[in-house]
C-alpha cells in the first residue's frame, strides 16, 4: 500500500506540472509514479506528455501498455485514436475510437464518437459525421465542439 500512495502522490505531482506546461518535469513524476505502481492511468498520462512534445510513436507505446494494464480503461484507446490522427492515419484511427465507446470505464465516452465525427469530415462522409456528432451530443449536450460541428455541416448542407 506504501508504494500506491507514493506513486499516486509522484502522479499528482506529474498531473500538476503537466497543467502548467511543465512537460519534462512531469514527464520525470510520470516515470517515477510508474517506477513505484506501475497503472493505466500513469501509462496514458505519460503518452499524453509525450503527445504535447509531437512524439507520438512513444505516446502511442504507452497507451498501449495502459491497455495492457487495464482493458476496461477507455482513455487511452481515444487516446491512441488521436494520435493517429496525427500521423494522418485515419482508418487506424477509426478503430481505437470504436475501442474507446466499448470500454467499460470510460467518462468521456463522448469524445470517441466526435473525433469520429471529424475523421468523417475529413473524408466528406456528411451524413455519417452528422450521426456521430448528435451521438456525442446525446452523451455531453454541452459539448461545444461537436455543437459547432453539427452547425456548420447542417449549415453547408442546406
Amino acid at each position: 500500500m506504501k508504494r500506491l500512495n507514493i506513486a499516486t502522490d509522484f502522479f499528482n505531482k506529474a498531473y500538476k506540472l503537466h497543467s502548467e506546461g511543465k512537460l519534462l518535469e512531469a514527464i520525470n513524476y510520470y516515470k517515477m509514479s510508474i517506477d513505484f505502481c506501475p497503472t493505466a492511468e500513469a501509462h496514458t498520462y505519460l503518452g499524453w506528455a509525450y503527445s504535447m512534445q509531437g512524439n507520438f510513436n512513444d505516446a502511442i507505446k504507452e497507451c498501449e501498455i495502459a491497455i495492457d494494464l487495464d482493458q476496461e480503461y477507455g482513455n487511452p484507446y481515444n487516446d491512441i485514436g488521436n494520435y493517429l490522427v496525427n500521423l494522418g492515419k485515419y482508418e487506424e484511427a477509426r478503430i481505437w475510437f470504436e475501442k474507446a465507446i466499448k470500454a467499460p470505464k470510460y467518462q468521456l465516452r463522448h469524445l470517441p464518437f466526435f473525433n469520429l465525427g471529424k475523421i468523417c469530415e475529413k473524408k466528406g462522409e456528411w451524413f455519417l459525421a452528422l450521426d456521430y456528432y448528435k451521438k456525442a451530443l446525446k452523451l455531453n449536450p454541452l459539448f461545444l465542439p461537436a455543437q459547432q460541428a453539427f452547425i456548420t455541416i447542417t449549415t453547408m448542407m442546406n
